[in-house]
């Protein structure tokens, strides 16, 4: 998942970054504090725009950039960070701290054990990147003085906890702390067509407090172990998810091949448990068909279920709309329901395919103001055909980078009881030398139109179509493709709703 800062950055076919034009630049920041413009640095870094799925993207940051008015002071710190891995002499560490943090000085450079080092790793990846350089109002360079001084780090598990309490005062919940274990299971979900886990796709019901099963995956350990789509999730391990938001509920669910969770549900009134044995299966992130022509218009539509962006979301999204279009397809459906993101490459590689060359997909910022534009750079599939996007609640991270591109270009309509989720900020997902990492939360991003949608949401053009011919799925709109193209076949409102 990780690639090295020296490695050479393959961007998504049909997409580059523009850096801002100077003037462009002076008037986005015209009412921001003053500040160091960091510029385009492309780099390989692992980037995630939503919480546990990563994506491997050209990197937005440099890390030897990320600096402002602290440079001088970090310059020291740089230098006694270096000084402390070679086992150098403590008094020159120790003056040269004091001399720019008044006087907090490190232990002596032969005092510090493995775990401090894994300590400042985690500080120095925050101090370098975190897109707030008042780290929240924490005096960061004195937290890591006081923290290596006081605070016992004579295990691993103490330095995680450490870890773990200096990213809480950043009040982020996306800049976290990932075990070996989670991090592990974040690179491979990213950057495998293979995944370990449940295998279920979940989605928040009629309200966020309820967690409701859209799918299993076929034939993953969910479905294997009897689990429903609408089932409600009520408890897992014992633990209830009632107040849990879904990505929590995910994070529960998650664990190492071969162990087991039990999972509690509501189905219809009955109570039901399923214990699922995780395990490596297959992740299919897209399911399309070209459905019959729809009641009352004759339209043939191409459905496209997009569960997440991987690495495969990009090129297996091009090949449904390529084979839509060669199949006589008039119109296009991309489902975003329930799709918590994943590699932000794939949202640009996929707006690529609806929008001609030229054309803005999403804006980079940070403290200091919009630095990067990221535009169209090729030849689309289908650049004029209709097309519909249908989102939810769930709908966050890199799928509303994509909503947000089509939306604000008039490219698509948005079709949704809801606002989407609200995540307009972007990590990079550092790995430590023990095999964890930290995600640090570098850059927010906005819409074409310069709407900043974190804890927002993008809110749809119209409502989702009810329901009215028997479905499986009652008087919701189905995920599943077959199921879908039966309700356009058959319910004239329905295909009128989605191409009015």
């Amino acid at each position: 998942m990780h690639r090295a800062a020296s490695a050479p950055v393959v961007l998504p076919a049909g997409m580059r970054a523009r850096p801002v034009p100077r003037r462009a630049r002076i008037a986005a920041r015209a009412s921001r504090p003053a500040g160091k413009s960091l510029g385009t640095a492309h780099r390989g870094r692992v980037l995630e725009t939503t919480d546990g799925d990563a994506e491997a993207f050209g990197g937005l940051i440099d890390a030897s950039e990320a600096r402002d008015a602290d440079a001088r002071r970090d310059d020291v710190s740089s230098r006694l960070f270096a000084r402390a891995r070679r086992g150098a002499a403590a008094a020159a560490a120790a003056a040269a701290v004091a001399a720019c943090a008044g006087g907090f000085a490190a232990p002596p450079a032969d005092a510090i054990t493995a775990n401090n080092m894994l300590f400042l790793e985690a500080w120095r990846a925050v101090d370098k990147a975190y897109v707030d350089k008042t780290f929240n109002g924490v005096s960061w360079f004195k937290y890591r003085e006081d923290t290596v001084k006081r605070t016992p780090m004579d295990s691993v598990d103490q330095t995680y906890d450490a870890i773990r309490a200096m990213l809480a005062k950043l009040d982020d919940p996306f800049t976290r702390f990932l075990e070996p274990e989670k991090y592990a299971l974040l690179t491979e979900s990213t950057m495998s067509a293979n995944i370990t886990g449940v295998g279920v796709e979940m989605a928040y019901g009629e309200s966020d407090a309820e967690i409701v099963v859209v799918a299993p995956t076929p034939g993953g350990p969910a479905d294997e172990a009897g689990v429903r789509p609408a089932d409600r999730i009520t408890a897992v391990d014992g633990r209830p998810v009632a107040g849990l938001s879904l990505y929590e509920v995910a994070d529960a669910l998650q664990g190492p091949a071969s162990s087991e969770v039990d999972v509690s549900l509501k189905r219809g009134g009955e109570d039901v448990q399923a214990r699922i044995k995780r395990r490596s299966y297959a992740l299919v992130p897209v399911r399309a068909q070209l459905c019959a022509p729809a009641a009352g218009t004759g339209t043939k539509v191409e459905y496209v279920r997009l569960t997440t962006f991987n690495q495969l979301s990009g090129k297996k999204v091009a090949e449904a709309v390529t084979s839509g279009v060669a199949n006589g397809a008039d119109a296009f459906v991309l489902d975003l329901r329930s799709n918590s993101g994943g590699l932000f490459p794939g949202a640009l590689e996929i707006a690529n395919a609806f929008m001609r060359k030229g054309s803005t997909i999403v804006l980079i910022a940070d403290s200091n103001g919009v630095r990067d534009v990221f535009e169209t750079d090729g030849v689309a599939i289908a650049p004029d055909a209709p097309l519909t996007l249908l989102v939810d609640k769930g709908t966050a991270s890199a799928s509303e980078v994509l909503a947000g591109a089509l939306r604000d270009n008039k490219r698509a309509a948005i079709l949704g009881d809801t606002e989407t989720f609200g995540k307009g900020l972007i990590q990079t997902v550092v790995p430590l030398t023990d095999g964890s990492a930290v995600s640090v939360t570098v850059a927010r991003y906005q819409t074409p139109s310069g709407a900043d949608i974190n804890k927002v949401g993008i809110r749809p053009d119209a409502p989702l179509p009810v329901v009215r011919v028997a479905n499986e799925g009652g008087s919701a709109l189905p995920t599943e493709p077959g199921a879908f193209c039966a309700v356009v076949a058959a319910d004239e409102g329905v295909a009128k709703a989605l191409f009015p």
